[in-house]
């Protein structure tokens, strides 16, 4: 089907990712994280970037700021509440881009009004016409959320979409907050602000899902046939709680889909797999295996049944090409055979394109990953380059570790760390294997954190496949995921330990390491 080409077809796509995404529970990204996810967004077409919430942390308004500084095309957008103090800050933070624009909300609901703002119903009514006019004295671009839109009475909504519209907002967002909504429903409601809300027409209008019923993508695109022209999500689908809907899967059901939904996205499909490894590495969240679009086995066929159709014609079993959303056309088995040229062109076919020191170190792992393993695959490759980048520059280190286990216990770990280039070395016990690990890992580096994750899972198939680890830790309130791979689960499950404890310290500002006695 040939594109729409008018201007009412064109969708908006709004990541919040580095925002909403980093909300999720373990999911907080570094500074360099943040601006390398920012530069890929970019660099796929996004068109607006949330950043962070420029009030929340010292850090989060300087990685806006960073942002916006290296922004060149993107709206980078700031969130804000209310109070003209978050306000303001959020100016100074998203100032420095071509395009800057606030990105203030308010709660609507009588529920919010109640028992989160408690407010009058004319008290929160003021508040919006107050926060959106100073914004819109501030910057050009002035976006205004209904909060808990989804739950709020019809009348209320109107009128106060309607004074954010006279005070200056050129975006109204109407989100399903909490994940409510059904999607006849959230189209009826955009429907209706059009149809009463004078000037609703002039503006653009945006929908924000929660997936909490697993319906945040399909209220996406049925508030787009209802009339709105930006979509809110997330790479991966992060957020809080169960998430937001996921920027793949909208971008590409308007790609597919174009019989039935005329609109346009300006985001380039082949550059999605990427940013999903990405944003995967930068939190420590996995991609499961049937995610959709992204997923390990999104493009993978095993029925007799399906093999047969996909030899006879890729589209009895395809929708769409895995080329469409660069995951490659091929899975190109390569070995300790390989050479550097070979292995460089792999890596550029999956993505990457990889400094030259990066780049010989990634190789260096990838002839040793060879050596154990008999056949290396484009997940092996990729987990091996998302590790390296992950871990290139923790203050601790896994330098070397030895496990004696088997019937008899308990197990013993003998590890060695390097922090901040220092050797700390120890011997633990533990009941098994991985709890000797992670003994050692606390007795070198003291820490009170509890484990709230550990799990594994195989990046390919077979007995030598490299083993994933994903682990979780908490403490005072602050949670910190890290993920590692390799050949051998317990060195893993070591790099994935000390990865997260890395982040955890670094939240507060802290690394502590002594002798072991």
């Amino acid at each position: 089907m040939t594109a729409p080409s008018s201007d009412a077809a064109r969708v908006v796509i709004f990541d919040t990712t580095m925002r909403d995404g980093e909300q999720s529970p373990g999911a907080s990204m570094t500074h360099e994280e943040k601006i390398e996810i920012a530069e890929q967004l970019e660099a796929a077409g996004v068109d607006v970037i949330e950043a962070g919430f420029p009030i929340a942390s010292q850090g989060d308004f300087e990685a806006v700021r960073a942002v916006a500084e290296r922004s060149r095309t993107a709206i980078i957008a700031g969130l804000s509440r209310a109070g003209l103090k978050d306000i303001e800050r959020c100016a100074d933070a998203v100032r420095p881009a071509p395009r800057p624009r606030i990105h203030t909300f308010l709660s609507t609901s009588p529920i919010h009004m109640k028992h989160k703002l408690q407010k009058a119903p004319h008290e929160v009514l003021d508040m919006i016409q107050a926060s959106v006019a100073h914004a819109r004295n501030l910057v050009d671009d002035v976006e205004w959320s209904a909060e808990d839109a989804t739950r709020t009475e019809a009348d209320f909504l109107c009128r106060a979409v309607e004074i954010a519209i006279r005070a200056g907002a050129t975006t109204i967002n109407l989100p399903d907050t909490v994940g409510y909504s059904f999607p006849d429903e959230y189209r009826a409601m955009f429907e209706m602000i059009l149809a009463r809300v004078p000037g609703a027409d002039g503006v653009i209008l945006s929908a924000h899902c929660h997936n909490d019923l697993g319906l945040a993508v399909a209220n996406s695109i049925a508030a787009v046939q209802g009339g709105a022209r930006q979509v809110e999500c997330a790479v991966n689908g992060l957020g809080e709680r169960a998430g937001n809907a996921a920027l793949e899967e909208i971008v590409m059901a308007l790609k597919v889909r174009g019989d039935a939904l005329p609109f346009v996205t300006g985001v380039d499909g082949t550059r999605l797999t990427r940013l999903s490894h990405t944003v995967s590495r930068a939190t420590g969240f996995p991609v499961q295996f049937n995610k959709a679009i992204v997923g390990k086995n999104a493009f993978a066929h095993e029925s007799g049944i399906h093999q047969d159709g996909m030899l006879k014609n890729a589209q009895t079993y395809e929708i769409m090409t895995p080329e469409s959303v660069g995951q490659g056309a091929t899975n190109l088995v390569m070995g300790k055979h390989s050479g550097r040229h070979a292995f460089k062109e792999k890596l550029r076919d999956l993505g990457y394109e990889l400094s030259d020191n990066a780049m010989q170190d990634a190789f260096e792992r990838f002839k040793a990953l060879a050596d154990r393993k008999k056949h290396v695959y484009d997940e092996d490759i990729a987990a091996l380059v998302d590790d390296e980048l992950a871990h290139a520059d923790e203050r601790v280190k896994v330098a070397r570790l030895r496990v004696v286990a088997g019937t008899e216990g308990p197990q013993t770990a003998e590890l060695d760390l390097v922090i901040d280039g220092e050797p700390r070395w120890t011997t633990a016990r533990g009941n098994g294997p991985v709890d000797a690990v992670f003994n050692a890992i606390r007795a070198i580096v003291p820490h009170d954190a509890t484990l709230a994750l550990y799990q594994v899972h195989a990046v390919t198939e077979g007995t030598d496949a490299q083993a994933e680890v994903s682990v979780r830790l908490s403490a005072d309130g602050r949670i910190a995921a890290g993920r590692a791979a390799d050949a051998d689960t317990l060195v893993a499950s070591a790099r994935a330990y000390v990865a997260a404890l890395n982040r955890l310290h670094a939240k507060a500002g802290r690394l502590r390491a002594q002798d072991v006695a």
